[in-house]
């Protein structure tokens, strides 16, 4: 069944979802998955996707975690049709609403000092209560509204919250379970519990997707914005997302913010078909475009499980992804790679060749990036264990030959590149691996490379020959 059918939502509203994260560090794989799931469903209902910053932490929210979030969410491609919204700019709107709560007694000030709440609570867990403002504030007025004072909310005592989670059903909260909620500081600052209700209520939200660790919030947010007579929106709270070893996913399982694995060579497509399969799927089906993510994500068919995270699931993704987007694509993140690794790309092969002969071979584009820098550049020296095995006195013949055939060719290409190769094998009678590996750890430095004929194309004429020199020189000096 339809979730506005369920929720009994106006069909004529167009669906308005949000991620709401808060910039005090930078944006982890949970908070992508859950900003892919609200925007996923905001597409697959052509509705709205709006972005907003939950900066009311003053004191840990930094405009460098801000600036990484976006970075992120641009990085992902998911893209917002509002905002992004910040709730440091709307105080005034909040502080609005909550005199009028105060005035239509919805709300009231409370001038308790620390001493006297500290003493309640230890009074209440001495009886084995659960700790709760007692109301005092409620009916003494005593005291003038320009004494230091927080506002609390005024919570119904009597009845349930009940509300339908799209993803994991009924939920009842007994009001008794919930204290007169602080919505606003002594400093005169609003809560988040409070701004998220306004917020929400402003900006028509219809669909609220996020952590599982919000669950406890959402009933105290229904009976504020029941007080504001507000809409309610639909919620959908999603399950954590825990390490290989079934713990919560933390720093100590590797890469957890969204911008490590670009820094790490992810494609953003591997990522978030990695993450949308991480609580959600259609029937075996793996591989999934971001095309045919919105047209069959559902939140009823996101599970109520904890996933956990597998990082090799991930890299035969990735790998899928550089093999099978266009060359064109791949190559414009590989080039941020080539850039991180100071490697100069101005004199060498295009890097679509370089995705095109190393897409097999390579899980990562930094790994790509590490393992072409011979197209690019020169190299100091052999790789030991290589030059020990295939640099041996015997491998001068070989070079010597190829080198000559090499010289001689009238065009430069893989095709006669190859023959070349061939032509020398032939004619000294060995193997191609005779003449091959010595020539690979000539040119490359290394014993693994793509095919030697598109290599010695990619690397080009000039430095192909003077590398073999420099090899033969290096196995003469050694034999000397």
């Amino acid at each position: 069944m339809e979730l506005k059918a369920l929720f009994n939502l106006d069909p004529n509203v167009k669906v308005r979802t949000r991620f709401a994260p808060s910039p005090t560090g930078y944006l982890h794989v949970g908070g992508a998955r859950t900003a892919l799931y609200s925007w996923l469903y905001a597409k697959h209902n052509d509705g709205e996707f709006v972005l907003r910053i939950e900066d009311t932490d003053l004191e840990r929210s930094t405009p460098e975690a801000t600036a990484a979030i976006l970075e992120a969410m641009e990085w992902l491609n998911l893209t917002w049709e509002h905002g992004p919204y910040f709730q440091t700019k709307r105080f005034d709107r909040y502080n609005e609403v909550i005199d009028q709560m105060i005035e239509q007694g919805l709300a009231y000030r409370c001038y308790c000092s620390k001493e006297r709440l500290e003493e309640l609570r230890h009074q209440q867990e001495a009886n084995k209560e659960k700790p709760r403002y007692d109301r005092h504030c409620l009916h003494d007025h005593e005291h003038s509204p320009d004494e230091p004072h927080v506002v609390r909310f005024k919570n119904p005592q009597e009845g349930s919250v009940v509300f339908e989670d799209a993803v994991r059903g009924r939920i009842e909260i007994s009001n008794h379970e919930l204290d007169d909620l602080i919505i606003r500081r002594t400093d005169g600052s609003p809560t988040y519990n409070f701004c998220v209700v306004v917020d929400d209520w402003d900006m028509g939200i219809t669909h609220v997707v996020r952590g599982e660790d919000h669950i406890n919030n959402t009933p105290r947010q229904i009976n504020i914005l029941k007080a504001l007579g507000a809409p309610i929106p639909v919620y959908a709270h999603v399950s954590m997302i825990n390490g290989d070893d079934g713990q919560k996913l933390s720093k100590r399982h590797g890469a957890v913010s969204v911008m490590q694995y670009r820094d790490e060579g992810y494609l953003p497509e591997a990522l978030l078909n990695y993450l949308v399969r991480l609580g959600w799927g259609h029937g075996d089906q793996e591989i999934f475009t971001l095309e045919e993510m919105i047209k069959l994500f559902e939140l009823e068919h996101v599970s109520k499980s904890a996933s956990a995270f597998n990082t090799e699931k991930l890299l035969w993704l990735n790998q899928h992804y550089i093999r099978e987007l266009p060359a064109e694509y791949v190559a414009q993140h590989l080039a941020w790679q080539y850039q991180e690794q100071g490697i100069d790309t101005s004199k060498g092969p295009a890097l679509t060749e370089i995705v095109s002969m190393l897409g097999e071979r390579c899980k990562t584009l930094k790994e790509m990036a590490a393992s072409s820098r011979y197209f690019f550049e020169e190299f100091d020296g052999f790789d030991e264990a290589a030059a020990k095995k295939h640099l041996k006195a015997a491998a001068v013949e070989p070079l010597e030959k190829v080198k000559e055939k090499l010289t001689a060719l009238s065009g430069w290409d893989a095709h006669s590149a190859h023959e070349a190769i061939e032509q020398t094998a032939a004619e000294l009678e060995v193997g191609m691996g005779k003449v091959g590996m010595p020539l690979r750890v000539a040119v490359t430095g290394a014993g693994q490379s793509p095919s030697m004929d598109v290599t010695l194309a990619g690397i080009g004429r000039e430095r192909v020959l003077a590398r073999i020199q420099k090899a033969i020189d290096f196995i003469k000096a050694k034999n000397a």
